[in-house]
């Protein structure tokens, strides 16, 4: 059983993502993920960019993706995107949407299209497996864009973006594991492999799946490397500081523009003849405040 080993590592992390993607071992298993999610049987995939970046968890200008390509042509990018993207205040998730979109163009695009026809150019994925919600207002854990008209018309399949939201998994969680569907097993694998709670569900699938029974036995073994776990602990350790300076300057940002506003009021005020004593009183400001401005 899993609680006889070290505790596994969370596969929703992009490098462990990209490991596990990338292993000639879990081809079979990198095969049935891409079917379940162009609902299309897929006899051969080859791995693009397989080689794992430095060890040094400051260099950001690495992609952990898994740029993939089918046996028929098919071209398919995989990320995992577990830490939320900076986004703008009261935004829709902008930043995550459109990297998704720059993903796919840049991959459609990297495509020569000399002594061809522009139709003949492969259809190409981009497929982000997010582990918080994207589309609150979709019941549906899986949410795939192409190109369309006002009217719901294609203009063309060509290229297609695919969110699959890890965070809405409650639903399949009741569902008898041989209802499930390729896609659902896989993804409760990629959630709760790492969660001692959910350890019955992710054996259920993976006893349901060889594929992930494999990835699973793969999981653990790269969990029980101490250079793995070091590698992953001084990931989240740097995450968690950006995070926190992030956080930091946002706060310290929010207190200056609070001064500044503050400051703007006062002499306004004083512009129009009002006494110190009489803008505390109206702003709610204290003395001291306002006397210092």
């Amino acid at each position: 059983m899993m609680e006889n080993r070290k505790s596994i590592l969370p596969p929703t992390d992009d490098r462990l993502f990209k490991l596990l993607m990338t292993s000639p071992d879990l081809q079979p298993g990198l095969m049935d993920i891409i079917s379940g999610i162009i609902r299309q049987p897929v006899a051969a995939v080859e791995v693009r960019n397989n080689e794992l970046p430095t060890d040094d968890v400051n260099d950001k200008q690495e992609r952990l993706d898994v740029n993939c390509v089918t046996g028929d042509g098919r071209q398919v990018n995989l990320e995992m995107q577990a830490s939320r993207m900076q986004e703008l205040a009261g935004g829709q998730h902008e930043n995550l949407k459109n990297k998704a979109v720059y993903y796919l163009c840049d991959l459609y695009a990297t495509q020569s299209v000399k002594g061809k026809d522009y139709h003949n150019l492969a259809k190409t994925y981009q497929v982000t497996f997010c582990t918080y919600t994207v589309f609150p207002e979709r019941e549906s854990f899986v949410n795939e864009f192409s190109l369309r008209n006002e009217e719901g018309e294609a203009l063309s399949d060509a290229v297609t973006v695919v969110f699959v939201e890890l965070s809405k998994l409650d639903r399949i969680l009741s569902k008898p594991v041989e209802q499930m569907t390729s896609l659902e097993m896989w993804s409760i694998f990629l959630q709760y492999a790492d969660k001692p709670e959910q350890e019955k569900i992710v054996q259920q699938v993976a006893e349901a799946k060889g594929e992930i029974k494999m990835a699973l036995e793969v999981l653990i073994n790269v969990s029980q490397d101490e250079r793995e776990r070091a590698i992953n602990r001084s990931r989240r350790m740097y995450q968690t500081d950006l995070e926190s300076n992030m956080n930091t300057a946002l706060e310290r940002g929010r207190i200056e523009g609070r001064a500044e506003n503050q400051r703007n009021v006062v002499l306004n005020m004083r512009s129009k003849g009002l006494d110190d004593a009489t803008i505390a009183e109206i702003t709610g400001y204290s003395a001291e405040e306002v006397r210092r401005i």
